[in-house]
C-alpha cells in the first residue's frame, strides 16, 4: 500500500467520528432550544409531554398503523417515481427524438406544484389509494427525471468516443459507460425525489385517508394537540431521514470508484 493511501485510509475513521459527534452536538441542541422554548412561553408541548404522547400512541397501535400506512404509500409512489424518472431521464439524453418528445412536458409540469393536482386527481380517480399514491409518484419523479437527463447529457465524450473507436456498439456503450457515468446523479435525484415524496404526504392524506401521519397530524389539528402533531412531524423526519441514509449508503456502494474527497 502506498503512504498516498495508507494516510487516505487513517483520515476516513477520523473524519467520520468527527461527522458522528457533530451530528449528536447538534441533535442534543437542537433538543435544548426546543425544551427552553417550550418553557418560556412558546406554544411548544415539551419532549417529554410528545413522548408520553408517542408512548401512548405506540401502545394502542396508532402509531404502528399510521407509520405503516403513510411508509407504504411513500415507498409506493416514490419506487414508481423513480423507475419512471430513469427510464425517461435516459431516453431524453441518449435520443434526441425522445428529448424532443417529452421535454416540454415535463418542464410545463415542473412548474404545476403536484399539490395543486389534487382536485383534478381527487375527481379523476376518486379517494382510494391510487389518488394518494399518484400524487407521490408525481412529486418523486418529476424531482429525479431531470437530474437523471443531466447525468446521460454530461457524460464525457471523450468515452463514447474511446469505447466506440475500441469496437463497442450502442448497448455495450450505454450499459458499460452512460450509466455508470450516470450513476452520480440519479442518486443525487432519488434523493432530492424522496424529499419531495414525504413532502406531499400531508397533503396526500387528505384525499379521505383513514390512516397515516397526514391524516392523524390533520385530525390532531382540530382538537389543538400538538404533541401529537409533533409526534407526527417527528416521525416523518426519522423515517425519511433513514432512507435517505439508506440511499446515501447505496450511493457509496454504487460509486465506490470515484475518488472520495
Amino acid at each position: 500500500m502506498t503512504t498516498e493511501a495508507t494516510e487516505t485510509t487513517k483520515v476516513r475513521p477520523r473524519k467520520s467520528r468527527t461527522l458522528l459527534m457533530l451530528n449528536i452536538g447538534s441533535v442534543v441542541a437542537g433538543l435544548a432550544i426546543w425544551w427552553v422554548l417550550s418553557l418560556t412561553g412558546m406554544q411548544f408541548p415539551t419532549p417529554g409531554e410528545v413522548v408520553a404522547a408517542a408512548w401512548r400512541m405506540l401502545l394502542d397501535g396508532t402509531l404502528v398503523t399510521d407509520v405503516g400506512a403513510s411508509l407504504g404509500r411513500v415507498l409506493a409512489g416514490f419506487a414508481l417515481g423513480s423507475v419512471a424518472a430513469v427510464l425517461i431521464g435516459f431516453l431524453m439524453g441518449w435520443y434526441t427524438v425522445a428529448r424532443g418528445l417529452f421535454e416540454p412536458w415535463i418542464q410545463f409540469f415542473r412548474t404545476i406544484p403536484p399539490l395543486a393536482m389534487l382536485p383534478l386527481v381527487l375527481v379523476l380517480m376518486g379517494i382510494g389509494e391510487s389518488p394518494k399514491i399518484f400524487v407521490i409518484f408525481l412529486a418523486a419523479f418529476l424531482a429525479c427525471v431531470i437530474s437523471t437527463y443531466q447525468g446521460v447529457v454530461n457524460v464525457d465524450r471523450t468515452l463514447v468516443n474511446a469505447a466506440r473507436v475500441l469496437g463497442a456498439g450502442d448497448g455495450t456503450i450505454f450499459a458499460r459507460v452512460v450509466v455508470p457515468a450516470s450513476t452520480p446523479f440519479i442518486l443525487v435525484g432519488m434523493r432530492v425525489g424522496l424529499g419531495s415524496a414525504w413532502g406531499t404526504l400531508v397533503a396526500a392524506e387528505l384525499l379521505a385517508a383513514q390512516a397515516g401521519l397526514g391524516h392523524r397530524m390533520q385530525n390532531a389539528q382540530l382538537y389543538y394537540d400538538l404533541p401529537t402533531i409533533f409526534v407526527g412531524i417527528i416521525a416523518i423526519g426519522i423515517l425519511g431521514l433513514i432512507m435517505d441514509r439508506l440511499l446515501m449508503l447505496a450511493g457509496n456502494k454504487l460509486t465506490a470508484w470515484q475518488e472520495s474527497r
